[in-house]
């Protein structure tokens, strides 16, 4: 049984998925601007909704009383800014992905400095056959595929990937 917990960091603006204590997904997203900021601590799960439209994207997870939330957008232009009213906006295309892991009580942590190099030194001691790439700035999935000598198509497979879209800080599985 998977066991999920979403941890985002409100310094680097990354959310990370971990399944059973390994990050399985790194997300950039856009949180609170400083007079409405995205509240820090612990938090579940509280209520999904797909497709509330709007400038909440494709879905809805809400995580606090107040309707904080963790949601997709019409501005994907804005994600890795403070330009919310507290929520935390996500690609739709990423949001989608962490919607169909998640369900209602999911453990959720905020943190300003969430020590994330403690999670990746986890990841390589207790799955140390398991390779990943950070995607920098230029790549591509042609290029990083050419690079590590495996497909495009078995790239997108391991790393549940709906487009060829990638972006810069994404960790990529390899084969």
């Amino acid at each position: 049984m998977s066991n999920y917990h979403i941890y985002i960091n409100l310094s680097t603006r990354k959310l990370f998925l971990k399944e059973n204590e390994i990050v399985i997904y790194a997300f950039p997203v856009a949180i609170g601007k400083p007079a409405t900021p995205t509240p820090s601590g612990s938090f579940k799960i509280l209520s999904k909704i797909m497709n509330p439209g709007g400038v909440l994207g494709s879905r809805w997870m809400q995580f606090t009383r107040y309707e904080h939330g963790i949601h997709g957008t019409n501005q994907p232009w804005l994600i890795g800014q403070a330009v919310s009213l507290g929520c935390v906006r996500m690609y739709n295309k990423d949001v989608e992905i962490l919607y169909s892991k998640v369900k209602i009580g999911t453990p959720l942590t905020i943190k300003y400095n969430l020590n994330i190099s403690d999670t990746k030194e986890k990841e390589r001691n207790t799955n140390p056959n398991r390779k990943f790439y950070i995607v920098k700035k230029g790549d591509s999935l042609w290029n990083i595929s050419k690079r590590f000598q495996c497909s495009v198509h078995k790239l997108k497979k391991i790393n549940n990937l709906l487009n060829d879209f990638i972006y810069p800080g994404q960790i990529l599985y390899l084969p």
